[in-house]
């Protein structure tokens, strides 16, 4: 059994560890403000670019001169996994959730056969993934969301991933991170980056159709290096505020558990501390009547 003073030590450790998680929830609680609302602004710009692309791409004929991130290699051996995920830690299940699906992912590529390659940003998805799959790792990046995540840190995901498309390193490309639904709930999801996939057109979609200037071919050109680093940047603003959720919500949870953990000792304290006195009284009494 516990003395008193070991009690109260852990009584008061347990209320410094309550005190932090309680700061950590209200920290997180304020960015998860304000990079919601930076996730939300995004999607629909990184929405209707994705429309207007596949509008342009529906209406070039079909192998007549498609720039190469929309018709790919012609290839589908070779996938590069880029796996976006925290550089800190204490956010609960949000990097595990998003490594989960990778290894799901990885799993089936190579029972079909295929060579996966993976490239990590953020260290918490490097470190689980380096596990089991070191060798697949062929590049990380770190320290992108150290102040505010801006466009430039996009552009760093985005221009490695063209470089390693230019010199041939891969066939496929999909991106992988947690879509912000809630606080409390964060989906993992899979976009594929390389080749460019159009997206749907919407219920309410009057198939209008319209005369480019230049040839679809050149905007298409050149609008789709862009496009790869606004979905880069949307899926990241969209990491951001899934982490600080998750991180706001592991925190409000540690921080209960610590108060549960504070009842029981101190109700372990005291009736620790009545026993003493109970039998310290009984000494007494006893020493009294013996003499």
């Amino acid at each position: 059994m516990a003395t008193l003073k070991a009690l109260r030590m852990r009584i008061a450790s347990v209320k410094s560890t309550q005190k932090i998680t309680s700061a950590m929830k209200m920290v997180a609680a304020a960015k998860l403000r304000r990079a919601q609302e930076q996730a939300e602004a995004a999607r629909p710009y990184a929405l209707r670019m994705g429309r207007m692309l596949g509008s342009l791409a529906a209406s070039m004929t079909a192998g007549a001169g498609a720039p190469k991130l929309l018709a790919g290699t012609g290839a589908d051996k070779v996938h590069l996994l880029v796996v976006a995920t925290s550089d800190r830690g204490l956010c609960g299940g949000f990097n595990s959730t998003i490594v989960r699906l990778v290894r799901s992912d990885i799993r089936k590529l190579q029972a079909e056969g295929k060579t996966v390659k993976l490239l990590c940003v953020g260290r918490k998805g490097r470190e689980q993934l380096r596990r089991d799959y070191a060798n697949l790792i062929v590049g990380s990046i770190d320290e992108l969301n150290r102040k505010r995540l801006s466009f430039a840190d996009a552009t760093r995901v985005s221009d490695k991933v063209l470089a390693m498309f230019d010199a041939g390193e891969f066939d496929v490309c999909a991106f992988y991170y947690a879509r912000f639904k809630s606080a409390i709930s964060q989906v993992p999801t899979r976009l594929q980056l390389v080749p460019f996939v159009p997206s749907e057109a919407p219920a309410n979609d009057t198939g209008a159709s319209y005369e480019y200037e230049p040839e679809e071919g050149e905007i298409l050109a050149a609008l789709l290096p862009r496009n790869l680093a606004v979905q880069v940047y949307g899926g990241l603003l969209e990491n951001g505020a899934s982490e600080q959720g998750a991180r706001m919500s592991a925190m409000d949870s540690a921080t209960r558990n610590a108060g549960d953990m504070i009842k029981k000792l101190t109700l372990n304290y005291n009736r620790s501390r009545q026993a003493s006195i109970t039998k310290e009284l009984i000494e007494i009494i006893s020493g009294a009547e013996a003499v």
